[in-house]
């Protein structure tokens, strides 16, 4: 069963639940009810003020049900939604929260995986380190000012004497600052190619292979 089926039958399920309880709650109300009418006292009715009641309290009831089915209607709408999304992205590579940059040489040469950095309000200028295992600095790119947003960064895996880093996992640490040279909050992104898509009690998850799983609220940009 694909996730956009699972989505949905988990849906239908929640919907067709509710109904059966709110149908069992009228049901017992209405039997209890009937059953005060017969055994009340004939010199002692229930007046109708209490009917009354009984019935506005049962309204309630099952106007708060009504709601909540609507709700739930919704919610199993709005998951099949992000399923359907969330499945257009497999095959693609997306930037997600996180440090990662790995280089790699190959028959086309050194090949750097993408990554960038989200600011959150406007820089005049970031700073770009990238960090070995050690947490040594190999490279630093400064960069100018700029918009708040997200951005795609380019790293040729060159050290800062020009000369070709090795192989492996490396990192990216990004800080900026206004033009009064205060901090500006800035996060910054790893890339990843989509592989697969799981519906999971905590939302809909991709699949990153090595670089791990992510949310779908965590994609910050489609390659």
């Amino acid at each position: 069963m694909t996730t956009v089926q699972s989505a949905t039958a988990a849906a239908a399920h929640n919907l067709a639940a509710n109904q059966n309880l709110l149908a069992d709650t009228q049901e017992r109300f209405l039997t209890l009810l009937v059953t005060q009418l017969q055994n009340q006292d004939p010199m002692n009715p229930m007046d109708n003020d209490q009917i009354t009641s009984q019935v506005a309290q049962l309204s309630t009831v099952t106007g708060i049900n009504q709601l909540n089915q609507t709700l739930l209607a919704l919610s199993g709408q709005l998951d099949v939604s992000q399923s359907m999304q969330a499945a257009n992205l497999i095959g693609k590579e997306i930037l997600v929260p996180g440090t990662d940059v790995r280089v790699g040489t190959g028959e086309a040469g050194t090949h750097v995986t993408h990554f960038g950095m989200e600011l959150l309000s406007p820089a005049a200028g970031v700073r770009v380190n990238i960090l070995d295992g050690s947490g040594r600095a190999v490279r630093t790119m400064e960069l100018d000012a700029r918009p708040a947003g997200v951005y795609s960064l380019d790293w040729d895996g060159t050290d800062n004497t020009g000369a070709t880093v090795p192989d492996g996992r490396y990192s990216v640490q990004v800080t900026a600052f206004d033009f009064n040279d205060a901090p500006v909050a800035v996060g910054s992104l790893t890339s990843g190619k989509v592989t697969s898509v799981a519906s999971t009690a905590g939302g809909v998850k991709l699949d990153l292979g090595l670089a791990g799983s992510f949310l779908l609220d965590d994609v910050r940009k489609i390659m």
